[in-house]
């Protein structure tokens, strides 16, 4: 953490820069500390200082103290060649390199800044700024919010890629994928994944205008229709439909426990999840070009303004009917988390894949057109008095906390850079 501290000092130009000498007592100004480094190599690119007379370009490299040059074994790899300055907190050691001696400064900064950055790392606060949050402006949280926000999208690419990847590069497929996974939300994400990877849209596609056949190929695939030996007509029917399908495609289906149902409301039942999809599946077409093509929040949510079939509005689960008699719609929450974890990503890697910035900016739009969240995360940020206005917001607050505060990368953070660099704080 030390070295990461000295690296923050220097990038923000928090050290003395007033009369500044090399250790050997050469006159020194920093003309520019250049640009922070996040692969290997040197940790500053492109810096230009003055030593003397002379002014110098290229890398800076710095260290708790001189001699850890040697231990990181930067005198053997040529990457290090071009570093015009070592900038220490000790110098214990001089450091030859090539023909002459490198350069060495002994940086010198604030301790309150220290003082600052250890206070927050010792917090045990739902975040470690918890109690100076109301001094810092606000306007510098929503400032980040973009970077946070694209830095959210941007964590949910590789693994996007790697089912396009399985998938041989099929994007209506990939989105079946992850549209089934999003149906599940939290609790049943993965069976439904595993239905999607059992049943091709390819396979559904082919009976898209039989909804009847669609619910017998999910529902079969699922297991559901096993838990009982006999059931209602409608149960009964599936079992026969499905048989019939299984044969014909070689289908291999789930285990049915799998699924589960404890403490869900009875409307994120697995059963109405897969009944509602399968009227997605049925409603619509060739979704995902019909998604690209489709520009407004509204006209959107039309796409998916669909029911289960009518079994369900006095069934919950099969065989077992309700005490009330209610359609069973895709409500705003479930579509707004849709957009949220599977729409907008997909859209932001799509335009990405396909330089299209329209297509990104199109679906930090949708996110900023979505309702905020309200789970755990938002609703703590709100009692901080952090108050989300979009699911943009929401989703930046969520990164933020847990890439940033949960980690205590107070040193990367906005917030916490404000914080730490208040030489009033105390």
């Amino acid at each position: 953490m030390k070295e990461e501290f000295l690296q923050f000092i220097w990038e923000h130009g928090l050290f003395n820069r007033t009369n500044l000498q090399t250790v050997d007592g050469k006159p020194l100004e920093i003309i520019s500390t250049g640009r922070p480094n996040t692969d290997s190599g040197p940790d500053f690119f492109n810096a230009r200082i003055r030593i003397g007379e002379t002014i110098w370009a290229g890398n800076i490299e710095i260290h708790q103290k001189s001699s850890h040059w040697y231990q990181h074994h930067h005198d053997t790899d040529a990457a290090y060649d071009n570093v015009i300055l070592h900038v220490v907190e000790l110098h214990d050691k001089p450091i030859q390199v090539k023909n002459h001696q490198l350069p060495t400064l002994e940086i010198n900064y604030p301790p309150a800044i220290l003082e600052n950055l250890e206070q927050l790392l010792k917090s045990e606060r739902w975040i470690a700024c918890e109690d100076k949050l109301s001094e810092v402006d606000p306007f510098i949280l929503r400032f980040w919010f973009s970077s946070l926000m694209i830095e959210r999208l941007q964590s949910k690419t590789n693994d996007i890629l790697a089912i396009l990847q399985q998938n041989k590069n099929n994007w209506n497929e990939t989105f079946y994928q992850l549209l089934s996974r999003n149906f599940g939300m939290k609790t049943n994400a993965l069976p439904f994944e595993l239905l999607a990877k059992s049943l091709s849209l390819n396979i559904l596609s082919k009976h898209k205008n039989n909804l009847f056949q669609i619910e017998a190929l999910l529902f079969g695939q699922s297991g559901l229709l096993n838990e009982a030996l006999l059931g209602d007509d409608y149960f009964l029917a599936l079992r026969k439909e499905y048989s019939y399908l299984y044969q014909k495609y070689g289908l291999s289906g789930m285990e049915s426990h799998v699924w589960k149902f404890m403490r869900l409301r009875p409307i994120n039942f697995p059963t109405i999840r897969i009944a509602q999809l399968a009227r997605l599946i049925h409603h619509s077409s060739a979704l995902f070009s019909r998604i690209l093509e489709t520009e407004n929040l509204d006209e959107l949510r039309k796409l998916f303004d669909v029911s289960a079939s009518e079994y369900w509005d006095t069934h919950y689960r099969f065989n077992k009917i309700s005490e009330e008699n209610k359609q069973k719609t895709l409500g705003e929450t479930a579509f707004n988390n849709l957009v949220i974890n599977t729409i907008a990503p997909l859209l932001f890697v799509y335009g990405d894949q396909h330089l299209d910035q329209a297509m990104k900016d199109r679906a930090l739009l949708l996110l900023e057109k979505t309702a905020p969240e309200s789970n755990q995360i938002i609703r703590k940020w709100n009692e901080l008095g952090i108050n989300s206005r979009s699911a943009f917001e929401t989703q930046a607050l969520i990164q933020l906390k847990n890439k940033y505060c949960e980690v205590k990368k107070c040193l990367h953070c906005q917030l916490g850079t404000k914080i730490i660099t208040s030489v009033n704080h105390s």
